[in-house]
């Protein structure tokens, strides 16, 4: 570097400084900071100002300047880029204001505003601000939302009027209320308006109003709403607070818009209150033409919702741009000098740095629903919007005969069937309507005009109403539809136990068959919510599915457990990812309704025992899928000591008995035990499981019961089954039910062995596809356990007891041991000489003589014989 100059690191390191202290060029000695000899002159003028100052209010360099240091202009040139390119990364990267919601929401926000009329008796006067410090572009910003703002306006001079000031310095009348009285007008001679510049005198523009009235408006008149929109970057000098709440207690309505990077401190301290209803941002456009007309609409100054349109609140963020002075540290500095020698100090150095001071709001916005936002098509179906309420769908190939892409499904179950919508305060407007639209799909996709079910429908909220009697409808599709399309939410907390214990006294109301006879199908009550209750639903739940109603819950995935409860049985708990999947639950739940109708197993009494394979060949990760699937089993049954009773078998080598039939009584004790099962390793023998279960487990000791049909299910991958053709058979021809389910590349033959008939069997391709074949066992399992049952097929009695049918039950002839099944040895010597004495009696008998005893009993019985 040329010597005598300043490199741009030393000039930002002396500079700014406070007072009229200068900065002198230091250099670093031994660990401290001193002045460097011969920079004192250029480095005092450059601080001090006495370097004259260019048109663009830059420091001028004298040529004897530019001559000295010809390196240091590239280094301050690049040090001015640097930080312009900074503060465009701050400009486009951060959001002035911020609606936390979701895209689609923020598209339906603007459309919505695009839609918005507003028609009554107003006098609107526009406050633009045109300083130096909002700009020629947001000045042009803002004319084009007062333009946008006026295009929604009813211009006449009955209705509304509007009139413009544009502010700087001063205030100044662009034109008055009365000028113009049609939109063409009006538009044609705001777009001539042109930017005046000037200081940002916001409170001499308020106070304007407040000494001059609104000019040629209906100042006099009561019945006139008077509206101001002040759209500034809120950095006014001046009063501004005090000079708008004046203006307030007169009755005006003062609006706040900001642009540009808007100081949000001043304009929500300006605007009327609420405050959140009446602060927009003028850089989006429709968003804030939508929050400024819902707030006029809900202070019912004038109505400018469209139709089926409903207010919505959303978070909002807003941020102001401010300049943060830091401080960097001390650095030397010269205050003066005695004779030759300066006299020095330190001086502090700050830099100023860009930051966003947050604000936390509500932004209230008039919201539209889309016809396409509950995803009516199917099957990879395009909705295609026609209009506010119309939709076609492009479906795919496959599809096209059906306006929705749907497949042919028919409801052809004889059910009665209500469903019970949630309509409270906590579901948002598109909630509910996402709710009605997956309804409404439904019933046009399974119900047909010969459809046997009859169908109600119900809102709850805080309260609860049936809206559609069950049955009302029946054979009238259309009818049905318009139902559910008349459906309102009711508002209030999601009372969603309330409502159950409601629908199962008053929600099946149906007329009886004959005169003294009553329909008797099946009641469903399909419940549709989107958010937790906020009352006990186990009781309620429970009071209905005593009444014999059958409870479905269909909702998000994180009121699944809550559903569980609700139902009872995770087999009626549907519950999606995200609300557009739902449409595709459509056929999982009309399997689920109809599965009602047969019932399945529940209230049939079995005796159930799992073979599971837990050897090497499964593997842990799949034993696992096994267990998972045992337990979506066992919740299609009643577990009780009456009713169904489960017991549960782990082999490899050798068979574990997991529980017994009489370990648990209730559902959730099973669930838990099953999950505790531990993988076992090693190498299969089905065999030997097969007979651990028939001498170990289906034993009356072992819980098993008399009269009560017996099934085995064998979950394996087909390894280690060579040896379990023998102890299969012999299961089989105890009366015990068997089946089979090979998981993976099984040969079927050693399947069919096993289960000894192919309707016993089923092949699973792979463990993930287990789920999809459980519907098909609980059936086969249902058709076996409803036959009747021969009391004496297993053997009830012990100990070789013989079991003899008498009167339509069974009685066990012991031998040496007594008791209903022969379970305890007989203390009494037995009253009848023809019964041989048991053989564990005569061996120890026979022990005890010695070969002198025989011999003596041996002659007395020839001389009985010879007498």
């Amino acid at each position: 570097m040329v010597p005598g100059c300043l490199s741009s690191s030393q000039i930002r390191a002396c500079s700014p400084v406070q007072g009229n202290q200068r900065c002198v060029r230091t250099e670093r000695r031994r660990g401290q900071w001193a002045p460097v000899p011969g920079n004192e002159s250029v480095a005092s003028r450059i601080q001090s100002g006495e370097e004259p100052l260019g048109r663009t209010g830059q420091r001028r360099r004298s040529p004897d300047f530019r001559a000295r240091c010809p390196n240091m202009l590239p280094d301050i040139h690049l040090s001015l880029l640097v930080t312009l390119l900074l503060l465009l990364q701050v400009q486009q990267g951060v959001a002035v204001q911020e609606i936390q919601t979701s895209h689609d929401n923020i598209l339906k926000i603007n459309s919505a505003g695009e839609m918005m009329q507003c028609s009554a008796a107003m006098d609107v006067l526009f406050l633009l601000d045109g300083s130096y410090s909002v700009g020629k572009g947001s000045f042009e910003r803002s004319k084009h939302y007062a333009l946008k703002l006026c295009q929604a306006l009813d211009i006449a001079p009955d209705k509304v009027r509007v009139g413009l000031i544009q502010f700087g310095s001063t205030p100044r009348l662009e034109f008055s209320l009365d000028s113009y009285t049609t939109k063409q007008e009006l538009k044609r001679h705001m777009k001539k308006i042109s930017y005046r510049g000037g200081s940002t005198q916001t409170a001499l523009a308020l106070k304007y109003i407040l000494r001059k009235g609104y000019p040629g408006g209906r100042n006099n008149s009561s019945t006139v709403a008077r509206v101001a929109i002040l759209l500034s970057d809120g950095r006014s000098q001046g009063n501004v607070v005090q000079a708008a709440a004046q203006l307030k207690e007169t009755g005006v309505v003062l609006f706040a818009v900001g642009v540009r990077f808007p100081r949000w401190e001043e304009l929500h301290a300006v605007a009327s209150e609420p405050m959140e209803s009446h602060v927009f941002f003028a850089e989006h456009f429709y968003d804030a033409v939508n929050g400024l007309y819902t707030t006029l609409s809900t202070f019912s100054v004038c109505n400018a919702t469209p139709a089926g349109c409903q207010l919505e609140s959303f978070p909002c963020e807003r941020k102001t741009l401010e300049r943060v002075k830091e401080l960097m540290g001390n650095f030397m500095c010269w205050k003066g000098s005695k004779g030759f020698s300066p006299y020095t100090s330190l001086c502090p150095h700050y830099r100023y740095n860009k930051a966003y001071k947050r604000h936390q709001t509500v932004c209230h916005r008039t919201i539209c629903p889309d016809p396409c936002d509950s995803q009516p098509c199917m099957n990879g179906g395009t909705c295609v919007s026609d209009g506010q309420e119309g939709y076609n769908c492009l479906c795919p190939p496959g599809y096209g005969g059906d306006p929705h892409c749907a497949p042919a499904m028919s409801l052809d179950c004889s059910v009665d069937l209500l469903f019970l919508l949630e309509g409270s305060a906590t579901l948002t407007l598109e909630g509910f309507l996402r709710l009605k639209a997956f309804l409404k799909r439904f019933l046009q996709t399974v119900i047909g005009s010969d459809s046997p079910t009859r169908v109600g429908l119900a809102v709850f909220g805080g309260e609860a109403r049936v809206e559609a009697q069950v049955g009302k409808f029946r054979g009238d599709l259309r009818g049905l539809l318009k139902a559910v399309d008349a459906l309102q939410p009711i508002g209030g907390e999601a009372k969603t136990g309330e409502a159950l214990q409601y629908v199962t006294r008053h929600g099946f109301m149906s007329a009886p068959v004959f005169a003294d006879v009553s329909d008797d199908l099946p009641r469903v009550v399909v419940l549709l919510t989107a958010n937790p209750a906020v009352d006990d639903v186990v009781q309620p739940s429970k009071y209905a599915r005593d009444r014999e109603i059958f409870l479905i819950g269909v909702g998000p995935d994180r009121l699944k457990e809550q559903l569980n409860n609700i139902t009872g049985n995770p087999q009626r708990t549907l519950t999606y990812t995200s609300p557009d999947r739902v449409n595709a639950k459509i056929p999982e739940l009309k399997a689920k309704i109809c599965s009602v109708d047969t019932q399945g197993c529940l209230g049939q009494a079995v005796d159930l025992v799992f073979a599971v394979d837990a050897s090497g060949g499964v593997g842990r990760d799949n034993f696992a899928t096994l267990r998972d699937f045992v337990r979506s089993l066992t919740v299609q049954f009643d577990i009780n000591r009456d009713v169904a009773q489960v017991a549960l078998v782990a082999y490899g080598r050798r068979a574990t008995t997991v529980f017994n039939l009489d370990a648990h009584d209730t559902g959730s004790a099973i669930l838990k035990a099953v999950g505790d099962a531990g993988y076992v390793g090693g190498r299969a023998s089905t065999g030997t499981a097969l007979l651990h279960i028939h001498s170990d487990v289906l034993t009356v000791a072992r819980g098993a019961r008399p009269g009560v049909n017996k099934a085995v299910v064998v979950l394996t991958d087909g390894s280690g089954g060579s040896d379990a053709f023998v102890p299969a058979q012999r299961i089989r021809d105890n009366g015990v039910s068997l089946f089979v389910i090979g998981i993976g590349d099984v040969q079927r033959d050693k399947l069919l062995q096993i289960a000894g008939s192919e309707d016993h069997m089923i092949s699973v391709p792979m463990y993930e596809d287990l789920k999809y074949f459980e519907d098909v066992l609980v059936q086969m399992l249902c058709s076996e356990v409803k036959k009747p049952v021969d009391l004496c097929i297993p053997n009830p009695c012990m100990n070789d007891g013989i079991c003899v049918m008498s009167g339509g039950s069974f009685r066990c002839q012991c031998q040496g041991f007594e008791g209903p099944h022969c379970e305890t040895r007989s203390r009494r010597p037995s009253s009848r000489g023809d019964l041989p004495r048991p053989a564990g009696l005569r061996r120890r008998s026979r022990q005890r003589k010695s070969h002198q005893e025989l011999l003596h009993h041996y002659k007395l019985h020839r001389r009985r014989h010879a007498a």
